[in-house]
């Protein structure tokens, strides 16, 4: 079993930054692949970043590549998610979901634990 917690939302401007933050807990954070996912109001929940449990592979929507990057430290048994240039249209609550499967994934039915939530707004 592993519970995600994350953390780093708020309002910023467009065009500023913020940094996302999932802490995992459970012994075997490091063999799980994590990924971001985000829900804007009336529309579905939609991938963001994945990266693989070794952190060497990387996966980005297209909406979001170039501005955020996705990284993990398994000593912390934390991901994160670095969101530059934001945009109004990023405006979404912010999920980090964990998946048991060592293979990439950006289908949300694929991963296995999913954190509450953090929301995240970008003014115009």
């Amino acid at each position: 079993q592993v519970q995600l917690v994350e953390s780093g939302g708020g309002l910023v401007q467009a065009g500023g930054s913020l940094r996302l933050s999932c802490a995992a807990s459970g012994r075997t954070f490091n063999t799980y692949t994590m990924g971001w996912f985000r829900q804007a109001p009336g529309k579905a929940r939609e991938f963001v970043a994945a990266i693989t449990w070794s952190g060497r592979s990387t996966y980005y929507a297209d909406s979001v590549r170039g501005r955020f990057t996705i990284s993990r430290d398994n000593a912390k048994n934390t991901v994160y998610l670095q969101m530059n240039s934001l945009k109004p249209e990023d405006t979404a609550i912010y999920y980090c979901a964990a998946k048991r499967d060592p293979n990439y994934s950006d289908y949300r039915g694929a991963y296995d634990y999913w954190g509450q939530g953090t929301q995240v707004t970008v003014s115009s």
